[in-house]
């Protein structure tokens, strides 16, 4: 089973100083030492040197960096419902441990979190973690893409952003009273790209998908709903942003769409810019997730368009499942892999280390970039505000071990692989995490 054990500890009374570290700060877009003094959990004062008195608590942080607590836009914490393999206090572990202080909660939970009463109740379950689970409610009842929920009343109450993740939205005239009130309402629309009526596959339709014996996913299941609702939000002129998007083709129409001036967004997952579909021949349920490993040049148009900006963020997709349902086969187990711990470390791995973006590129895409898409504040070093930092040192050798992690699942995509990059301490809501 995975170490379950939460490793973090009050700081909200304390005066902790970090000292002697590298501030990496995306708002500003600039990197330089400094010492950071934080009180009663929020930022007092940053300087090039602060003398630590007696009742500081002291972090030499010489020779390793400090950032914004990460952001990550897409997260399954499976909280109601589905507590065997995750749950808000699990997640918010999990979260720590990987760096991520604030987070977006998916609503394909049991029951859905589509109405008011239940959006509530989390919010007031929530409110004490470590980290900032912003709950996003759904934009249709029960996810099934025919009747919009309260949008007003659940904005009303608090809602970060809608979703209907898992379950594409089929009907144009929903989607397009969804996105008119949307715009009212200054609220983003995440959009899972799916066409259902033709995406009943376990893996990427190709010669390898037919090799297999596997039924395939196209890459069309993606790119029609995405060129849908690019005309839409043209027509509209409202905005809309795309999950997880996995082909090249889906990266021109992102890309395309930008340069007409039309309001879209868009994110990758860490493993479609880590791996292809030639992971499916291990026929490990660990490789399977939705939308699924595609080709070789899917990837590289993937991390093309994080460093062009066509891809404005990177967000895990976090999806914990137990052990028991992993081991049902490929054929037959749920799609998803967990992400909040490798987040960083998958980043580093597969795209700073080998030239793709610099550090200072990689962080503000899961810094700066998610809190600026939703409206959120992005200026984290300025005094007087709640500290949600991470202390890293990006040239830390360690190997993934799924057993090991503070999720409730061991399900990662990484098993086994030496990663770069590792998250020494998380800061948030008065919290310290320290690996």
């Amino acid at each position: 089973m995975p170490n379950s054990k939460i490793l973090y500890t009050v700081i909200d009374k304390k005066k902790l100083l970090i000292k002697n570290g590298t501030i990496i700060d995306a708002f500003s877009r600039k990197e330089y030492q400094s010492d950071i003094l934080i009180v009663n959990g929020h930022i007092d004062k940053i300087a090039e040197e602060i003398i630590p008195e007696n009742d500081f608590e002291v972090i030499e942080a010489k020779g390793l960096f400090i950032s914004a607590g990460f952001f990550d836009m897409h997260v399954h914490l499976r909280e109601p419902g589905g507590e065997q393999a995750e749950t808000f206090e699990t997640g918010a572990g999990s979260a720590m441990a990987g760096g991520v202080t604030s987070l977006l909660a998916m609503a394909n939970t049991t029951p859905c979190v589509d109405n008011t009463d239940l959006f509530l109740s989390i919010k007031e379950k929530t409110k004490d973690l470590p980290v900032n689970i912003y709950q996003l409610p759904s934009v249709t009842m029960n996810r099934e893409g025919k009747v919009l929920t309260d949008m007003k009343s659940l904005s009303d109450a608090g809602a970060a952003a809608f979703s209907d993740d898992g379950s594409g939205i089929a009907s144009s005239q929903i989607m397009k009273e969804a996105l008119k009130l949307s715009k009212k309402l200054g609220k983003m629309i995440s959009v899972h790209a799916e066409d259902h009526s033709f995406a009943h596959g376990v893996m990427n339709e190709s010669e390898l998908s037919e090799e297999l014996g596997l039924p395939g996913l196209p890459y069309t299941t993606e790119t029609i709903n995405i060129a849908r609702d690019i005309e839409l939000a043209r027509y509209l002129d409202c905005s809309v942003h795309f999950q997880h998007i996995t082909s090249k083709y889906s990266v021109e129409l992102v890309r395309k769409a930008k340069s007409e001036g039309i309001k879209v967004s868009c994110e990758a997952a860490p493993h479609h810019f880590s791996f292809t579909e030639e992971k499916v021949l291990s026929l490990s349920p660990n490789f399977k997730m939705n939308p699924p490993l595609r080709k070789k040049e899917d990837v590289e148009a993937i991390i093309e368009g994080i460093k062009d900006g066509t891809i404005d963020v990177i967000a895990t997709d976090h999806a914990p499942h137990t052990e028991e349902k992993k081991d049902l086969g490929f054929l037959k187990a749920p799609f998803g892999v967990t992400g909040l711990e490798t987040l960083f470390s998958a980043g580093i791995t597969y795209l700073v280390r080998p030239g793709r973006l610099t550090l200072n590129e990689f962080i503000g895409k899961i810094t700066f970039a998610p809190r600026k898409l939703l409206g959120f504040d992005t200026d984290l070093f300025k005094p007087g505000t709640k500290a949600e930092l991470v202390i890293f040192d990006p040239n830390l050798e360690w190997k993934v071990d799924g057993t090991k992690m503070k999720s409730k699942s061991s399900n990662t995509c990484y098993e086994g692989e030496t990663h770069y990059g590792k998250v020494l301490y998380t800061i948030s809501n008065g919290f310290i995490y320290s690996a």
